[in-house]
């Protein structure tokens, strides 16, 4: 029994679309989906027909792409379509942010999977960038993400807002987690929990886009072994005060068709636990 992590396999690419019907059988293990599955609720439907019956659970978190209004002049919008996102996901036995976390039992366990939705409030900028000149500060470069246009946060008024009313009420979860668990947590988000490292060499401004600084110490502060996201595009591990940091992003066809080398989607399912 193995929990697996993948995050971006951006479906609306039909070279993507065939690495996920190639994944292998894997009944006895789990998979974490950690959001950019693609824009239209159709997308995570096939995601979940897909990969639904080779894993044991599925468990899926949305990143912005999910949360794009498409098509632009009728789709739902903010959280009306993050709400008939959880509804799909539920009919189809898809565990979602909007559940109870769930306790993982296998080898290098008991270990408390948080699935968390939690945005961005553009406070990833260097020191000397106000907040409410990030987008502008990205612009000197040329860099604006599509957001700006198609993810809008309704009912709430910005974003940023969006994000403060997901932080709160994700830290009282975790709080409560903490009070019933003796175990350690996996938090398990979209978007990148440290500023540090949302580190994009050939667009470092998109920065801007990527999460917020209020977690950035959540790693310590609900006793995390280990941290899934995905985002960047960039999958990597690396280590901090003592936890597990995995960006399990595929991304593109042309940004991972040359480290897949013909080997399937399995380099792409980066083994979260047992501990690698």
């Amino acid at each position: 029994m193995k929990l697996f992590a993948t995050s971006d396999i951006h479906v609306s690419y039909a070279e993507n679309r065939s690495l996920l019907e190639e994944t292998p059988d894997h009944p006895d293990d789990w998979l974490i989906v950690a959001g950019d599955v693609g824009e239209k609720e159709e997308h995570v439907e096939y995601m979940i027909d897909v990969l639904g019956p080779k894993f044991a659970k599925l468990l899926w978190v949305p990143g912005n792409h999910e949360l794009w209004t498409r098509p632009l002049k009728t789709g739902r919008r903010g959280r009306h379509k993050y709400d008939r996102l959880v509804e799909i996901c539920r009919d189809r036995g898809v565990h979602t942010p909007e559940d109870p976390f769930l306790l993982w039992p296998g080898e290098g366990g008991p270990r408390l999977l948080a699935l968390l939705f939690l945005l961005y409030d553009y406070s990833f900028v260097p020191d000397h960038v106000e907040r409410e000149n990030a987008v502008s500060w990205a612009m000197e470069e040329g860099v604006l993400c599509l957001d700006e246009r198609i993810l809008h946060p309704d009912p709430y008024e910005t974003r940023g807002a969006w994000c403060d009313a997901r932080i709160l009420e994700t830290q009282a979860r975790l709080e409560r987690a903490l009070d019933e668990h003796d175990c350690p947590l996996v938090l398990i988000n979209h978007f990148p929990l440290r500023r540090d490292h949302a580190v994009l060499p050939r667009i470092p401004r998109f920065m801007v886009w990527c999460g917020t600084r209020r977690t950035e110490d959540w790693h310590v502060r609900y006793r995390a072994s280990d941290v899934v996201s995905g985002h960047l595009h960039i999958p990597m591990r690396r280590e901090l005060d003592g936890v597990r940091f995995h960006e399990v992003s595929l991304g593109y066809p042309e940004q991972w068709q040359w480290r897949h080398e013909h080997r399937g989607i399995e380099p792409g399912l980066i083994q979260i636990l047992p501990a690698v």
